[in-house]
């Protein structure tokens, strides 16, 4: 399970032996802390798009710039290891940055998915995406899950 994590340098290559293929890459990118069935259908949607999902997933301390200093819930190393686990995603590449712009360019996926509730034409990704001649998707967002309604529920409960 575990070699599904990469460094960005292994992707970029592993990538391009499944293009050399004709391979279809798809790419997503997020937090993925608390990991839940929402998270779960998206990959599997996100997956169905192409050949192979990579997934770029937040670091620790990316996740702290972008959701405060309480989170992530679950350590980068164990967020990895849990999507490893799942057969629709195929690689894993951990990134340090506020957005996934850097490795997106340095990746040139084919495909770049979002949730529903993001507008892709307003995706700071976007313009690049297109630049290279790959396309951007929106998937549908199931409301009620939440990584973050699940840590209110955890507090209302078992917080007393």
């Amino acid at each position: 399970m575990i070699n599904k994590i990469h460094t960005a340098e292994e992707a970029k290559k592993i990538i391009g032996n499944h293009r050399h293929n004709g391979k279809k890459i798809v790419f997503t990118n997020g937090c993925f802390d608390l990991l839940h069935a929402g998270h779960v259908l998206y990959l599997e949607e996100a997956r169905a798009l192409g050949d192979i999902l990579v997934i770029g997933l937040n670091t620790d301390a990316s996740v702290q710039q972008n959701k405060g200093t309480e989170r992530p819930i679950v350590p980068q190393k164990e967020r990895g290891i849990v999507l490893s686990g799942l057969s629709c995603v195929d690689m894993i590449v951990y990134f340090d940055d506020l957005t996934p712009m850097g490795l997106i360019d340095h990746l040139r996926p084919d495909i770049h998915v979002k949730g529903g509730d993001y507008k892709k034409e307003t995706l700071p990704e976007y313009s690049l995406i297109i630049s290279y001649g790959g396309t951007v998707e929106s998937l549908p967002f199931y409301p009620g899950f939440s990584s973050t309604t699940m840590i209110e529920k955890i507090l209302r409960v078992y917080g007393k």
